[in-house]
């Protein structure tokens, strides 16, 4: 047998034999010095010509021909999926950005503008809204599946740190843009959430006001979010889905679970083309998903967003309605614990999940403890955000006030798009007038409306209405310096009753000067 090999094998180490017409061909056609190439196939003059000057096939072989392990499988789809919808936000935010402007004046008449005049406006508003719920979504499923998984074990950290702070951003992305629109519902939820930092202690404040631009929602505070949503987001965004893919593609994706992490045994199979193909279907899938929503279910614009209002109930989007009801049952000095410790330890433990379960074992079932913990969380988030709407649901003032909200919406969507305009000659004059009377009526006190300044930036009216007339869900506080003393006002604020923790009235860090001025402006008449 060996015998019988060694001439063939011979013949091939040789090479060709000499006098082949198809060799010397070949041969002749080639430059002096240069070896005959072989005969390319496939490719058209075009594609050869942008492929020398950029390199476009090692790209294409170094993005398609990635080894995964065990072979593709649709479990692995969240990633792409996440990646194209931030792409899809990208595109209809910038067709977006082309009408807005970001001020108090002007932002709620442009989104008008966009919604009942531009061609498609209202399509590409609504696709870029359901874009950011998709988002939220889909960031849960991807972090989901890389949990069960085990995907972060096996020199994976890097990637798993990543992936906390892209979904930190986009998380940050749906709470920047919220306000954008600057209608009832925006302003008053804004104010709640910014208003949240200010339960802690030494810092709270401060990140209030940086939010805020100042102590009031504004142009400064829509042009903050504003900026935040359009381009310091969107940029380390970019930056980290960059890093991320990259600290991937260096560390090999995971596999199943049954793959050992840190020596990978299992078969391997390309990116392209078969998990292209899955990735590709969940695309086309959110495509005529959102695309269903946007044109069947058009999102909604409430009226111009009124700080006086003292009926309108805030609620945030639903992928924050967990925290709202978070909130609720915290009060007195446990809020630092509710809002900042207990948040604050879940958060570090999400992050330091590969450091703390290092073992090589990555079947669910095989680490009951920190999938355990893991369900724990999510179970409660789904229980606080059901309980959240619940609540509204079996309190009838609420359900009632939320309901004539919710009308109040659908009643502007129905108007036709009322323009800024510069007043007439008669309102002109009018105008002039009220200008001329107020300039010789006596100069207000400014501690009333330091007061009513402390009073809208802190909400106090969405419950107490403005200047404290009362509403169904607060009592009347008009006139309250003629029934307290600042020093008894000030320890109520800063030590509330029973009663007031149980019409969950938020805690409060005032001076005796804020106390003052709030009670000045309490006692003016309105």
């Amino acid at each position: 047998m060996a015998e019988s090999i060694e001439p063939e094998f011979r013949k091939i180490k040789q090479g060709p034999p000499r006098g082949d017409p198809i060799v010397e061909e070949a041969a002749a056609a080639a430059p002096a010095g240069q070896a005959a190439e072989p005969a390319e196939s496939g490719r058209s003059g075009l594609w050869k010509w942008l492929d020398d000057r950029t390199g476009i096939d090692a790209l294409m072989h170094e993005a398609l021909d990635e080894p995964i392990s065990g072979g593709a499988r649709y479990a692995y789809i969240f990633g792409s999926g996440l990646l194209f919808v931030f792409l899809s936000q990208i595109v209809t935010g910038t067709f977006l950005a082309l009408y807005y402007v970001p001020s108090a004046d002007h932002a709620h008449t442009t989104v008008a503008y966009i919604t009942k005049e531009v061609a498609a406006g209202s399509f590409l508003r609504s696709l870029h809204v359901y874009g950011a719920s998709a988002m939220v979504i889909i960031a849960l499923l991807h972090i989901c599946q890389t949990f069960l998984y085990g995907s972060f074990k096996g020199r994976r950290e890097l990637v798993w740190l990543s992936g906390c702070v892209l979904f930190a951003l986009v998380l940050g992305m749906a709470f920047t843009g919220y306000l954008l629109p600057w209608d009832q519902k925006a302003y008053f939820a804004t104010a709640v959430g910014t208003n949240v930092p200010s339960e802690l202690p030494v810092f709270g404040n401060a990140v209030k006001e940086l939010m805020r631009g100042g102590t009031e929602l504004g142009t400064l505070t829509i042009s903050r979010f504003f900026v935040a949503h359009v381009f310091f987001i969107p940029g380390f965004m970019l930056l980290f889905i960059g890093t991320h893919l990259m600290l991937m593609r260096k560390a090999r994706p995971a596999g199943p679970v049954s793959e050992d992490p840190f020596n990978p045994k299992l078969p391997t199979e390309p990116f392209y083309p078969r998990q292209v193909i899955k990735d590709l279907t969940l695309a086309l899938l959110m495509i005529v998903i959102l695309s269903g929503l946007a044109f069947f279910y058009p999102a909604s614009l409430g009226p111009e967003a009124n700080p006086a209002d003292t009926q309108f109930l805030p609620r945030p989007e639903w992928y924050y309605r967990s925290l709202f009801q978070w909130l609720k049952y915290w009060h007195g000095g446990a809020v630092v614990i509710g809002i900042g410790v207990i948040p604050a330890v879940i958060a570090i433990l999400f992050v330091l999940v590969p450091f703390l379960d290092r073992k090589s074992e990555r079947r669910p079932w095989r680490r009951p403890l920190s999938v355990g913990i893991f369900a724990f969380v999510l179970i409660g988030i789904v229980v606080l955000e059901v309980q959240s709407y619940r609540d509204d649901a079996h309190d009838p003032v609420i359900a009632q006030q939320l309901a004539l909200q919710e009308k109040q919406a659908e009643d502007f969507m129905k108007e036709p798009f009322k323009p800024e305009t510069v007043g007439s000659a008669p309102e002109a004059a009018e105008a002039g007038s009220k200008s001329a009377a107020a300039a010789a009526a006596p100069a207000p006190n400014p501690l009333v409306a330091q007061g009513e300044q402390i009073f809208t930036s802190h909400a106090c009216l969405a419950c107490h209405g403005q200047g404290g007339a009362g509403t169904p869900l607060a009592p009347r506080l008009a006139g309250i310096g003629q029934k307290y003393p600042p020093e008894k006002l000030l320890d109520l604020f800063n030590h509330p009753t029973a009663k007031m923790d149980a019409g969950h009235m938020p805690h409060f860090q005032f001076t005796m000067d804020d106390v003052k001025a709030i009670e000045a402006y309490l006692d003016a008449p309105h």
